[in-house]
């Protein structure tokens, strides 16, 4: 299996998952002896976007949350890129936890998550598929440390030279995941920093609640369940979205759908608001998540 990489120093383990882009195994470097892990892609995937992500790392390494990025590049029929080694993702955690954090936990998240995205936007990058399945905890020493993974949809919002912002445009097809998307992103409009940190706000519902008013929607296929998605998005109001939740939620979410294209969001702002409710609940700040009991 790909002998190649064994010139750069890693060899192959186990298949350990997979996805659209291809297959993802467990590694080892021969340098270090530390495990890694290895996404592939076929070179002739009709969207290839591996060694785009690799550039993506790049530019993000040292990041607090950003996994290490050891090497991308192409080798006999693959794309290939080498990381570090994470632990299971907030899906999978959210599963073993019985599909129900606690609004500590949630809380603890949303901090995490905030500051993620404000250091990518930071990168003039928008991030663009924020789900459940694209945060993972580290390993060991790390564990309490939550990981911003995935960058193939990611796009640049902003020249870094001139500080240009790319240009309002409409008619785009949704890119990202049509659960947590922002209600913009299904009206076809072009997306900017507002729409990462809305689809954040899904997130921490989806995860308060077990679930969001418009999953389980019966189709024959994607294009109507998007349609149905959006139509379900559109009809639910703040209010309700947020029924039975502290009303910071609704806060956040009105503040959001407030931001115009162009408009940096006030992320610390944002921070604050949780973490006020977060001290209001008089919360310890132990760093013990919902899954650190398990």
């Amino acid at each position: 299996m790909l002998v190649g990489l064994n010139k750069f120093g890693f060899s192959f383990d186990k298949k350990i998952g997979s996805g659209s882009f291809g297959q993802i195994f467990l590694g080892t470097s021969k340098q270090t002896g530390q495990d890694v892990a290895i996404k592939l892609e076929a070179v002739t995937n009709k969207h290839p976007q591996l060694i785009f992500e690799g550039k993506i790392y790049k530019v993000l390494q040292g990041g607090m949350g950003i996994p290490q990025s050891y090497w991308v590049g192409s080798e006999g029929e693959y794309n290939i890129l080498v990381m570090e080694l994470l632990g299971p993702n907030l899906e999978d955690l959210f599963n073993s936890c019985k599909r129900h954090f606690s609004l500590k936990t949630v809380l603890m998240i949303a901090q995490q998550m905030l500051s993620r995205i404000e250091f990518i936007h930071s990168k003039n990058l928008i991030h663009r598929d924020i789900k459940p399945d694209n945060f993972l905890i580290g390993l060991t020493q790390k564990s309490d440390i939550i990981y911003i993974i995935d960058f193939g949809l990611s796009k640049k919002y902003r020249d870094q030279r001139t500080n240009l912002h790319i240009p309002y445009r409409e008619g785009k097809s949704l890119t990202g995941t049509a659960r947590y998307a922002s209600v913009n992103t299904h009206l076809g409009v072009e997306q900017s920093r507002r729409d990462d940190l809305e689809a954040i706000g899904y997130v921490l519902v989806y995860f308060l609640n077990g679930q969001l008013p418009w999953q389980g929607l019966k189709t024959d296929n994607k294009k109507d369940k998007y349609e149905k998605i959006a139509e379900s998005k559109i009809a639910t109001s703040i209010e309700k979205l947020c029924d039975g939740l502290p009303e910071e939620f609704s806060i956040y979410f009105n503040y959001c759908k407030s931001l115009k294209f162009e408009e940096r969001p006030d992320y610390v702002w944002l921070k604050k608001l949780f973490k006020d409710l977060y001290t209001r609940m008089k919360y310890p700040n132990d760093n013990v998540f919902d899954w650190t009991k398990l």
